[in-house]
């Protein structure tokens, strides 16, 4: 990470609060950076309140909200001036069998993962655009490269924040607007620690919450990846793997998943019946 890069620089954050977000807000106001954090008035938003930085604000914005956003938006821009970079990553996950899911629970993965990542840079196109330097990272996840069992909620709305990035990457380039996906694996955070009790066995054997990556480690990637105005940064050794295997040898992906979820089945199975 280039504190050069950031120190100055008026940096919205959404999901600041918390997880990956508040380790990149810890970073980029140690760089100097002029931070804008978006996040639910919660304990957690508080709690970052309380620590007074000079460069920081917290506004409260539910990100599925577009009202909401322009309005912290707003309050950013009346502390630190025009924005020159927007990181999204205020998300939500719920594991399970897709036909367990509810609507309700499949439509808010669309309006936080999704919507609230599209909000939020819309409303900060105007002034990205103006200062023809501006930088948009987005969190996606290695769940966004390839479908994986028990996400049926969540990894469609990663698909939609990779979708979005790759369109936003080439209609922004020549306004000098460099626009970064970010594709981590399982992240040591309280989201993480929510949803290992809601996986089921087959997303398990898939994705068993072991040996994460920290917030920091992934933050001071996304970071140096932004600067770098990369398209994709993708952390973890085993997740370039899995992004590799999945453009170049799909079918093996696919065979190795499937041997994975047909073990988890057939080992429930057999604890059934001797039960």
């Amino acid at each position: 990470m280039n504190p050069a890069f950031w120190n100055g620089r008026h940096v919205v954050v959404t999901g600041g609060s918390s997880g990956i977000g508040l380790a990149a807000t810890e970073l980029l106001t140690e760089a100097g950076a002029l931070v804008t954090v978006l996040a639910l008035d919660d304990n957690n938003a508080k709690a970052l309140c309380r620590r007074a930085l000079p460069n920081l604000v917290v506004a409260a914005a539910d990100v599925t909200d577009p009202d909401q956003v322009a309005a912290a938006l707003d309050a950013g821009r009346a502390a630190h001036g025009t924005i020159r970079s927007v990181i999204t990553c205020a998300g939500i996950v719920k594991p399970g069998y897709f036909h367990e899911l509810s609507d309700a629970d499949l439509r808010r993965h669309m309006d936080i993962n999704y919507f609230g990542t599209l909000h939020t840079v819309r409303r900060a196109l105007p002034d990205l655009m103006a200062t023809q330097a501006g930088t948009i990272t987005c969190i996606s996840s290695a769940a966004g490269l390839v479908g994986v069992f028990g996400y049926g909620a969540y990894s469609p709305s990663k698909f939609a924040v990779r979708g979005l990035v790759e369109v936003l990457r080439q209609e922004y380039k020549p306004h000098g607007i460099t626009v970064t996906g970010v594709y981590p694996p399982d992240v040591d955070t309280p989201m993480l620690a929510g949803e290992q009790k809601l996986k089921p066995p087959e997303l398990i054997a898939l994705s068993n919450g072991e040996n994460p990556l920290s917030a920091a480690q992934v933050a001071q990637a996304m970071l140096k990846g932004t600067e770098f105005g990369r398209a994709s940064v993708v952390p973890g050794a085993e997740t370039k793997v899995i992004k590799w295997v999945a453009g170049a040898l799909p079918g093996l992906l696919t065979s190795w998943a499937d041997g994975k979820i047909a073990q988890a089945r057939a080992k429930g199975l057999a604890g059934q019946a001797q039960a």
